[in-house]
Formats: C-alpha cells, sequence, structure tokens
C-alpha cells in the first residue's frame, strides 16, 4: 500500500504558520517517501465551516507549494459515517447516554471527593427502560458513547489497559484507556464530533500515516481502539511539537495571528515560510531552503524536538533576506518582468540589488533610482557638494565594468584626500539617495557615464 497521508483543517478560518507546519510535514514526508497527500476538509460543523474559508486554505497551501492528489470533505461523507455508528452499535461498543452536562459536573466532582479519577462511571449503561422512557418524554436526546475496551467481562471493573504505538516523532508512547473516559462520538442533536468521522475517514481513504500535533497524543489511544473495534489496523502515528510565539503563546485561526494569508500579503517568500514552519523545533539549522525539493532533503520527523517550537516573527524576515540574497535571477525574473525590469540590464540589475532587499518588491525602488535617480536632491555640506563635483568631473571614459568603480574611487582618493566614510558616503547619496545600498562598483555599469552626470549636484 502506498504511503498516504492527510491534512484535515477545519474550515472556520485562515490557517496559520502553526497550522502550516502540520501540512508541510505531511507534504515533505509524501514527498520524501513518493506517496499521496490528501487535502480534507473537517467540515461537520456546519455552522462555522465556510466554503470560502476551504478555498482560502487551498489557496494558501498552494502557494507555499503543497498540492494535493485529492480533496475531501467531511459534510459529504455521513452515509459512511452511519454505516460506522450501525456496526459500533451492533457490537455493543456505542451507548446512548441522558445525563445533562450539569449532571456529569456534579457526577466528576463526587468522585473527586472520593479520590477517584473525574472520569465518567458508565452509569447510562444500568439505566432501565422506564428510566430512559421518562428521559424522552421529559424531551430529552441522547448523546452516544463509545465503550473503551478497558475491562474483561464487567465494564464496570476497569483495570489498566494500555495502548501503545511507536510514534513516528516521539518515539515509544502509551496511553492507559483506564485512566480515560468514553469519548462521546455523537452529540444530542445527532452531530458527529471529530473522533469517529476521523477515523472512519482515515480507514475508507486508506491513510497510511497520521502525522499531526502532539496536542492529539491522548486522542491517539482512543482513535487506535476505534480503528480495531471498525476492524481496521491503525495507522502509523507521529506527533510534532506545535509552533508557537516567542512567548509560548499559542497560535490561534480565530485571531488571525500569523495567517498564511497575512504572511503572504507582507510580501514573504513562500520557501521563506516553509523554512521556518518546518525546521523550528529541530534539530536543524533553521536556513531557508530554495525549494521544497532542498527542504525535503533537511526533512527527517524524528529531528523534532519534544518540546514547543518557539519562534520570533522576527525569524521570518531575516530568512527572507537570506532568501533573496541567493535566488538565482531565473527564478525572480517573472516577477521583475512583471513590474517592468526588463532588457538586457535586469540580470545585472538583480544580482546589485538582491543583497539589500528584505522583500522582493523592494528591487522596483531600487530600478526607480538606477533609472531616474532618487526621488528628491540630497542635502549636502557645501565641502561635500565640491567634492562630488569634483569627483564626477573625473569619471573614467566607458565602457564601464565591475572594476570600474575602484579605478574611479582610487583617482578620487589621491585626487582629494578623502577616506573612508568621507570619501563614499556623499558619492552614495547622491547617486542613490540613500546612505546604505547595493555596492557602489555594482550600480556604476548600471548607472552608466551620462546617468551619473545628470545627478551632479
Amino acid at each position: 500500500m502506498p504511503v498516504t497521508v492527510r491534512f484535515a483543517p477545519s474550515p472556520t478560518g485562515n490557517i496559520h504558520i502553526g497550522n502550516a507546519r502540520t501540512a508541510l510535514f505531511n507534504w515533505l514526508f509524501a514527498m520524501k517517501n513518493g506517496g499521496n497527500f490528501v487535502q480534507r476538509f473537517d467540515d461537520t460543523d456546519v455552522a462555522r465551516s465556510k466554503q470560502e474559508y476551504a478555498d482560502a486554505i487551498l489557496y494558501d497551501l498552494h502557494w507555499l507549494g503543497i498540492f494535493q492528489d485529492a480533496t475531501e470533505y467531511q459534510s459529504r461523507r455521513f452515509d459512511i459515517y452511519g454505516e460506522a455508528v450501525e456496526k459500533l452499535k451492533r457490537a455493543g461498543q456505542l451507548y446512548a447516554c441522558y445525563e445533562t452536562p450539569e449532571e456529569l459536573d456534579l457526577r466528576r466532582k463526587i468522585r473527586r471527593t472520593r479520590g477517584l479519577p473525574p472520569v465518567y462511571g458508565r452509569e447510562a449503561l444500568q439505566f432501565s427502560h422506564a428510566q430512559i422512557a421518562e428521559y424522552e418524554a421529559d424531551g430529552r436526546k441522547p448523546h452516544w458513547r463509545f465503550l473503551l475496551p478497558n475491562f474483561r467481562n464487567d465494564p464496570f471493573d476497569t483495570e489498566r489497559t494500555e495502548v501503545g504505538w511507536t510514534d513516528l516523532v516521539r518515539g515509544e508512547e502509551t496511553v492507559d484507556l483506564a485512566s480515560l473516559s468514553d469519548p462521546i462520538l455523537i452529540r444530542e442533536d445527532g452531530t458527529f464530533l471529530y473522533t469517529l468521522p476521523s477515523v472512519a475517514d482515515d480507514i475508507d481513504m486508506n491513510i497510511t500515516h497520521v502525522i499531526r500535533g502532539d496536542d492529539h497524543v491522548t486522542n491517539t489511544a482512543v482513535q487506535i481502539a476505534l480503528f480495531r473495534a471498525l476492524g481496521a489496523e491503525p495507522p502509523a502515528f507521529g506527533h510534532h511539537n506545535l509552533l508557537t510565539a516567542s512567548t509560548g503563546e499559542a497560535l490561534s485561526k480565530r485571531t488571525g495571528a500569523l495567517s498564511i494569508a497575512s504572511l503572504r500579503e507582507s510580501g514573504l517568500e513562500p520557501m521563506t515560510v516553509a523554512s521556518l514552519a518546518v525546521l523550528t523545533g529541530t534539530s536543524e539549522n533553521v536556513v531557508a531552503a530554495s525549494s521544497m525539493t532542498e527542504l525535503a532533503k533537511r526533512f527527517d520527523l524524528a529531528t523534532a524536538s519534544k518540546s514547543a517550537a518557539k519562534f520570533d516573527p522576527e525569524d521570518l524576515n531575516a530568512l527572507n533576506r537570506d532568501l533573496l540574497r541567493q535566488m538565482p535571477f531565473s527564478e525572480a525574473r517573472d516577477r521583475l518582468s512583471a513590474w517592468g525590469i526588463l532588457g538586457d540590464q535586469a540580470e545585472p540589475f538583480w544580482l546589485a540589488v538582491r543583497g539589500n532587499l528584505d522583500r522582493l518588491a523592494d528591487a522596483t525602488v531600487w530600478w526607480r533610482i538606477v533609472k531616474q535617480g532618487p526621488e528628491a536632491a540630497p542635502e549636502l555640506s557645501e565641502d561635500d557638494t565640491e567634492y562630488v563635483r569634483k569627483a564626477f568631473d573625473m569619471l573614467p571614459p566607458e565602457p564601464w565594468d565591475g572594476g570600474t568603480f575602484k579605478v574611479w574611487i582610487d583617482e578620487v582618493k589621491e585626487q582629494t584626500g578623502r577616506k573612508g566614510k568621507m570619501l563614499f558616503a556623499p558619492i552614495r547619496l547622491v547617486l542613490t539617495g540613500q546612505d546604505s545600498g547595493p555596492e557602489l562598483a555594482d550600480l556604476l555599469p548600471l548607472l552608466g557615464r551620462e546617468g551619473i552626470r545628470a545627478r551632479r549636484p
């Protein structure tokens, strides 16, 4: 069976960089193993799920470089869940409960006072037909719980029942089912909670590996039990550490913090976001990868730490600068062309300015400076004005190349006696209107002799 993974967000908001971490872990795992990536939308929450969010999630994933082999919606698969429910009922592994939230809360408090774990005591299994009839006459609707296999013969005589698995990230993991309440699979209104549709889908879609955040570790034991109750072999599981802000604060779709959409709109490169999302919180150095292929080579689930993966959003800016500094012209060409950066000078221009960009769009600022000059004439002292005029009078004849600037500035230095910042700063300011930027040796051939003389103060 080919490796098959899935990314299964709820379409109730925009995904953030933490969600992208899970999607990327699955995508890269599939890439490395020649497998399939299923995009599944867990949209059983009809009130909050929206198609516009599902569409936005797909757009974000495609921007990052993730392309699904199949797209599924849980809201279109209720027949499959119904079949799973009937199978569990026939096996006596799904039972109706009529308690109200207030009654359940009171029972938990009583168990705590008796020194017992606050798990559900399976009282519903002892309801008589008369009690059930009375509840239903009062208008109560049942919710349905999965009977965990944590007993031998008597469900009220639970015993330690360890469910273990070799986690792809965390290594050997065990959870005692006796320490857990029987999970509710179906609400009073007949809608499904997360667990049953997820397991039924994983079975039906032949999911071989479930890779998700470590906040699901405890859920995994219940789900393994449910897989087996439905007659299926559980997939392999891997639980990676969660990506959090440097303060330790969790990211949330509802607040929109660090959403992929906002990061894209800020001008960051997709591989910047992907590199940080994947490599933070692992033993790998957080260095921007130029492509998914390169990132896949550096990706290994086993390198993820067991502690939270904290990051500073400023790390994204530093990574983006590094990525642009190494980006070949062939990769930038189409976007530069769309901004009017064309012709024979486009490539040498890119090579000259790429090391000074925070965002690729910043190249347009430098293109305007090269072609049109500074927006406003810089303010110079009388001494600096006179110095720049003399320097411009010493411009060597064309043609110019990368060595022209050194020839020129050496002559200027010898004739004026200026050194260091006093030698370079006024010239840079007049040529670019900026006190820092690309190497003047690289800009000089782009400006040309006439272009420079036109900026003479």
